[in-house]
């Protein structure tokens, strides 16, 4: 049993990049599939898809495709988890500020729903800051 699903989902991601993998199967869950498809707008992921077993609706899982370049490096450089369960960690709009001058994203989770850092700041809203992606 995992005990932090979002930590497991962006090590999940970044260990099928470092790899080379086209695709990553993952338990489902309505958070984790609002981040997949934050990450997808964002351009790091290019699809993703919910699956279920023949005969058995209550096991769901989702199965994201990671993005490559043109030359066949991944998108997704490097992750890093910032609220954990043992210390939660939540930030005000004016406190977020740009992941790698630009190039990545910081995904917060707030009454909004699950957003970026550029959106919080325009939004003028903070939450839960649950990781970056760069």
């Amino acid at each position: 049993m995992v005990t932090d699903r979002v930590g497991d989902f962006i090590i999940r991601l970044q260990n099928a990049a470092m790899a080379g993998k086209q695709e990553v199967s993952l338990p489902y869950s309505g958070h984790l599939f609002n981040i997949a498809k934050k990450l997808k707008e964002l351009g790091f992921i290019t699809s993703v898809e919910v699956k279920t077993k023949e005969g058995d609706e209550v096991k769901k899982s989702f199965v994201v495709s990671l993005a490559y370049n043109e030359r066949g490096t991944p998108k997704l450089r490097g992750v890093k988890r910032i609220s954990k369960p043992g210390r939660r960690l939540y930030a005000p709009s004016t406190a977020l500020h740009r992941v790698k001058g630009g190039t990545g994203a910081r995904i917060i989770s707030s009454p909004m729903g699950v957003i970026t850092d550029s959106e919080a700041r325009k939004a003028h809203v903070g939450g839960e800051d649950l990781f970056e992606i760069w």
